[in-house]
C-alpha cells in the first residue's frame, strides 16, 4: 500500500553540505576501500585550513584521490606535542583543523590523543566524525558476541609480557579484540590459546579490500593454521568469551565449608554465590544443609 503522505518518505537524495564551524575535527578515513569515505568527512577536509596527518605522504595520496588540495602537517607520536601550540592558535583564530590517521579512526591505537586532550583543556571545540574502523568492521563480521566487548589494542611484542597482559583479559562473559602484526600473529595466537584456553576466535585481515580474509576457529587451531603464519600487514583478532561452566557440587561444598567456619549462613551464602556466579537462594539452601540448620 502506498504511503499517502510522501513527505514521510526518504527523498533518496543526500542532504546538502552544511557550513563547517571552526574547531578540531577527528576524521575517520577508509581502512582500504576508498568508497567508504563519508560525505561529511569530505566536506570537512575540503574546508580545513590544516590537516594533521599521521603520515603526510599517505594522507596526500588519500586527498589526491578525492581531488582535495589541503595544507598537511605531520602529527605522529613524536610530532603531536610540537603541533599543539600551532593548533591552539589556529582554533583560537576561528580556523578549521582536521586530524586523520593513515587509515580508520584516529586515536584508536593511532596518534592524536595529546592534541585532542590539549584542545579540550583549552576550552575549544572538538568534533568526532564517525566512519571506518577496523575494530568495528572486525567485530561486526566476526559472528561472536558483541554485547560486552573489551578492546585491548596491540599486545606487547615479547611473549612473557604478552602472557601477563592476557592474564588481565580473562574476565568471563566478554569478547576481546586486539590488533596484531603479521610476523607476530602465530606466536601471539599460541600465547592466547595457552592463557585464555580454547576460545572461539576470528582473525580478520585486509578488511574492506580486494583480498579481505576471515579465518575462524579455536585459538589453538588458528595458531597452527597456515593462513596465520606471518601474513603481511596488520590483523584484527576477535576472541569470543570463555564458555561458562557451572561449578560442581564438590566445589560448592568446599567453598561453603570454608566460609561457614567464621561467618553466618547468610553471609557465607552471599559470598559464595557472588564468587561462583550461582543463584543466591540455591547456595543459601545448601549452606543451611551443611550447617545442620
Amino acid at each position: 500500500m502506498t504511503d499517502p503522505d510522501p513527505s514521510r518518505l526518504w527523498s533518496g537524495t543526500a542532504p546538502p553540505p552544511r557550513r563547517v564551524d571552526p574547531g578540531l575535527y577527528v576524521v575517520a578515513t577508509p581502512i582500504g576501500n576508498l568508497r567508504d569515505m563519508t560525505l561529511r568527512a569530505l566536506d570537512v577536509l575540503a574546508a580545513a585550513d590544516l590537516v594533521l596527518a599521521e603520515d603526510t605522504r599517505v594522507s596526500a595520496r588519500l586527498l589526491t584521490a578525492y581531488g582535495l588540495r589541503v595544507k598537511l602537517e605531520r602529527c605522529d607520536d613524536h610530532a603531536a606535542v610540537r603541533a599543539i601550540p600551532g593548533v591552539l592558535e589556529r582554533l583560537a583564530a576561528g580556523q578549521v583543523v582536521a586530524l586523520v590517521s593513515d587509515a580508520g579512526t584516529p586515536l584508536v591505537s593511532d596518534p592524536g590523543y595529546a592534541v585532542v586532550k590539549a584542545v579540550i583543556e583549552a576550552g575549544l571545540p572538538v568534533f568526532p566524525l564517525p566512519g571506518p574502523s577496523s575494530l568495528l568492521a572486525a567485530l561486526t563480521g566476526a559472528g561472536l558476541p558483541s554485547d560486552r566487548v573489551l578492546f585491548a589494542g596491540f599486545l606487547p611484542a615479547k611473549s612473557g609480557a604478552r602472557r601477563t597482559a592476557l592474564e588481565g583479559l580473562k574476565a568471563p562473559g566478554q569478547t576481546v579484540v586486539v590488533f596484531e602484526s603479521g610476523p607476530r600473529l602465530a606466536t601471539s595466537l599460541s600465547d592466547m590459546a595457552e592463557v585464555l584456553g580454547p576460545r572461539e576466535a576470528v582473525v580478520a585481515r585486509e578488511l574492506t579490500k580486494l583480498h579481505e580474509t576471515w579465518v575462524r576457529g579455536p585459538l589453538d587451531q588458528l595458531a597452527a593454521d597456515p593462513r596465520c603464519q606471518s601474513p603481511k600487514g596488520e590483523m584484527v583478532v576477535v576472541i569470543g568469551p570463555a564458555k561458562e561452566v557451572a561449578p560442581d557440587e564438590a566445589t560448592l561444598d568446599q567453598a561453603l565449608t570454608a566460609e561457614l567456619a567464621d561467618r553466618s549462613v547468610s553471609e557465607a551464602a552471599a559470598r559464595v554465590a557472588a564468587s561462583l556466579g550461582l543463584p543466591r537462594k540455591q547456595v543459601y539452601r545448601r549452606a543451611l544443609e551443611l550447617s545442620g540448620q
